[in-house]
């Protein structure tokens, strides 16, 4: 495969990597700081099963329907999940792995009797990142440009509701983007990596940067070597979050 295919794929995957950071980086560095780490596994495999219902109905996978109930089965269990933290604070993360669990579990129910099932639920773990189109990703870049907007226009006072609609609404696209897998890597290897950095918008670049790195290394490696982009990209994540938190470790210490 010459230079210029290699470019033709990786490209549009890169992007899509860079969307899917732009939103999951700042949500990331909120779910460790509220403690609630598995969340955006649980929301992920929520809206996952909302989108494996409307396979099992006979919509069309790009289809309004599809969306249009995958957006409402996140912010369903995103709501609920906010009402848990009110109520069940003391056991969250065991009842956000038993939400986990029961939807992970409810879509194997529904694709029982499809003979694809194997196949919808590989895509659905560890995406078609390298197939995706550049003229697909025009409604995801308006839909985290808003999400965005508001995030950083609420800043400090973004309330609990505000944190949870805003992340149903971008991990519902995400996850049909990427995968799950990538959907949580992405969420919180890099918030992960600047977690003793105590400038927050410094911490913010540069948990971009460390994102977006280890997207390229990842299409890259998947690409040369014939190896699935999913679970490349999700190693070579923890790899740059693991040399950068090092790095960075020592120079705070350097600097102290």
């Amino acid at each position: 495969m010459n230079a210029d295919a290699v470019l033709e794929i990786i490209l549009p995957a890169f992007c899509a990597g860079l969307l899917v950071l732009s939103t999951h980086v700042p949500l990331g560095r909120e779910v460790l700081r509220r403690g609630i780490i598995f969340i955006d596994l649980a929301v992920a495999q929520i809206a996952g099963l909302g989108v494996i219902a409307a396979y099992s109905m006979g919509w069309q996978v790009d289809g309004w329907q599809v969306q249009a109930v995958a957006a409402g089965s996140a912010i369903a269990g995103a709501l609920l999940l906010r009402w848990l933290e009110h109520h069940w604070h003391d056991v969250l993360e065991a009842l956000i792995g038993v939400i986990f669990i029961l939807a992970a579990s409810g879509g194997i129910l529904l694709l029982a009797d499809n003979p694809q099932a194997g196949e919808h639920l590989r895509e659905l773990l560890t995406g078609q990142i390298l197939w995706v189109d550049l003229h697909h990703l025009l409604p995801i870049a308006l839909l985290y440009a808003v999400l965005l907007a508001f995030w950083f226009a609420r800043g400090a006072k973004a309330d609990s509701l505000s944190f949870y609609l805003v992340f149903a609404l971008a991990v519902t696209a995400s996850v049909q983007l990427v995968g799950v897998y990538l959907v949580f890597a992405s969420l919180i290897m890099p918030a992960l990596s600047v977690r003793q950095v105590t400038a927050p918008r410094r911490a913010l670049w540069l948990a971009y940067a460390v994102g977006a790195s280890g997207y390229l290394a990842g299409l890259w490696l998947s690409v040369l070597l014939d190896l699935p982009s999913g679970a490349v990209v999700v190693w070579t994540l923890a790899a740059v979050t693991a040399l950068a938190s090092l790095i960075l470790r020592r120079r705070e210490r350097v600097m102290a």
